[in-house]
């Protein structure tokens, strides 16, 4: 793919192309910056890249994405270090390889991460996470281009480029005293923040539809998505992100039974609900009335709840019950929150009276 890294610039359709064959699927003008940051930065092989973000925002799609592009790199490895779970006492053997003995268990030599990505990209995932104790460790290999394997006197070169990504500013860390400001100041050559997906709301419609695509073995034929199921997306907060979004898609295709089109409904719909009436829930068909109320008919979210709340009072009360009590205790709640419920939505309680 790295011949796909030309400088000439692309028009922002052929840009978002581009990007698209490369597995990152956006639709936003917002993004296009974004976008032309990351080719001129595949462009310069040799370059720094620090992606921040939150989590689910695709910080690693792009970074792969960023490699492929690269003429230099693209044939040799992608090697991805997990900062967050990276185990400290076994972290230097991990990046920078041991020789035979070393340690004991250190049965046979090994090459480290920075050894195996020689030539290609060294991907630091959630860098923010990495421990104190390694960061300057990290930063000397990072400055000089060599490592030492544990156990050894010799020191080999090595040849890689480093994309780094954190889910949160690394700038306030610094700061704080959490992150080293020399490998922050070496890692923030570029920078490239990738907004979450509540700040993009005109790439739902591009990423659900690549969504269902590729998840067409859940089911298949889907062609188009619902205006409605896309604004009612674009209300929700997403703190999963465009991950949370992949996952939501695959449950509605799972769920859904007929048609090309995946709807509100399916989007609300339980899991299974299509195929198995048996398993029906009854709070999800609530929900998903409710759902429709607030959309279609513009009920106001805080109105809706209020007035669902009230009419299962009235239900409750026109089932019956003798006193106050044996009618929380149908709601299975306490009677001091009936009574407050009841006052609060003006509904007068009249016992029936015994048999």
């Amino acid at each position: 793919m790295g011949q796909d890294c030309i400088t000439a610039p692309l028009s922002d359709e052929a840009l978002r192309e581009l990007f698209r064959r490369l597995g990152f699927q956006t639709g936003s003008a917002a993004m296009l910056p974004v976008l032309r940051q990351a080719h001129k930065a595949a462009c310069v092989s040799d370059i720094t890249v620090l992606i921040e973000g939150e989590t689910g925002t695709g910080k690693q799609v792009l970074a792969h994405a960023i490699h492929q592009l690269d003429q230099k790199r693209s044939g040799h490895p992608f090697v991805t270090v997990h900062c967050s779970t990276i185990n400290e006492s076994l972290a230097e053997s991990e990046l920078f390889g041991h020789e035979l003995g070393a340690f004991s268990g250190a049965i046979s030599r090994r090459k480290g991460l920075f050894q195996a990505a020689h030539r290609g990209t060294l991907f630091l995932d959630d860098v923010n996470d990495l421990p104190l104790a390694l960061q300057p460790k990290l930063l000397d290999v990072v400055q000089r281009g060599t490592v030492r394997p544990v156990g050894s006197d010799a020191e080999a070169a090595i040849d890689v480029r480093i994309i780094a990504a954190a889910n949160q500013p690394v700038a306030p860390l610094v700061q704080q005293n959490r992150f080293r400001a020399d490998l922050y100041h070496r890692l923030n050559v570029v920078k490239i923040r990738l907004s979450p997906l509540r700040e993009r709301p005109a790439d739902l419609h591009a990423l659900i539809l690549a969504f269902a695509r590729q998840s067409g073995g859940v089911y298949p034929g889907i062609t188009s998505i619902d205006p409605e199921l896309v604004r009612y997306l674009a209300s929700q907060p997403f703190a999963g992100n465009v991950r949370e979004l992949e996952h939501g898609v695959e449950r509605a295709l799972f769920g859904k039974a007929e048609g090309t089109c995946l709807q509100l409904s399916d989007w609300a719909a339980p899991c299974g609900e299509g195929t198995q009436n048996s398993n029906r829930d009854p709070v999800g068909d609530a929900a998903e009335s409710l759902l429709k109320a607030i959309i279609q008919d513009g009920v106001p979210y805080c109105m809706a709840l209020r007035q669902l709340e009230k009419k299962l009072l009235e239900g409750a009360l026109s089932a019956g019950g003798r006193t106050r009590r044996e009618l929380a205790g149908r709601l299975q709640t306490s009677e001091r929150t009936l009574y407050h419920k009841l006052r609060s939505f003006r509904v007068t309680h009249r016992p029936r009276p015994t048999d």
